[in-house]
C-alpha cells in the first residue's frame, strides 16, 4: 500500500522508486533470513496484480533479484550495504528492461533510449536514495524475527 500510495507519487522525471524490490534485496541480504525466496514470489504476485505489466514479468524480475541479492549476501558477506547497493541498480534495470520489452513485444510503442533515460536512470537514483534507510529497517526486522544466537562463555 505504501508503495502505490506515496512513494509512486515521489518521481524523479518519469521514475519512481521501488520500495517492494528495496524491501525484498534488503531481506534477502539478511543472513539468517530463510524465507527470501518465498517473499520475493508473494512481492512478485501481488505486484503484478497492481501493474499493468503481464503477470510474469514482475514475478520473474523480483525472483532473479533475491537471486542476485542471496548470491551476493554469500560473496560479499561482509559489506551487506555495498550489496544493497549493487542489488538495487541492478535490480531496478533487470526490471526496467524485462518490463520495457514486455510492452515492446504487446506492441506498445517505446523509445528504448528514452525509457532508460527518463525512467530507468532516475529510478535507479530514487533506489539508490532510499537503499539506505530501507535496508536499516528490514535489518532490526529481522533482527527483531530471527534473533541472534548468542554463545554461551
Amino acid at each position: 500500500m505504501l508503495q502505490t500510495a506515496v512513494i509512486s507519487h515521489l518521481t524523479l522525471l518519469h521514475g519512481t522508486a521501488d520500495l517492494v524490490m528495496l524491501v525484498l534485496i534488503a531481506w534477502a541480504l539478511q543472513e539468517r533470513v530463510e524465507t527470501a525466496w518465498l517473499w520475493a514470489l508473494f512481492g512478485g504476485i501481488i505486484t503484478s496484480y497492481v501493474t499493468a505489466l503481464p503477470l510474469y514479468i514482475p514475478l520473474v524480475s523480483y525472483l532473479v533479484i533475491t537471486g542476485i541479492a542471496r548470491l551476493l549476501q554469500r560473496r560479499i558477506w561482509q559489506a551487506p550495504v555495498l550489496a544493497m547497493f549493487v542489488t538495487a541498480v541492478t535490480g531496478t534495470f533487470i526490471n526496467h528492461l524485462l518490463s520495457m520489452g514486455a510492452l515492446d513485444i504487446n506492441g506498445v510503442p517505446i523509445s528504448w533510449l528514452d525509457g532508460i533515460s527518463l525512467v530507468t536512470m532516475p529510478s535507479a537514483l530514487l533506489n539508490l536514495i532510499l537503499a539506505l534507510p530501507v535496508y536499516a529497517l528490514v535489518s532490526d526486522l529481522a533482527n527483531w524475527v530471527y534473533p541472534p544466537v548468542e554463545e554461551e562463555v
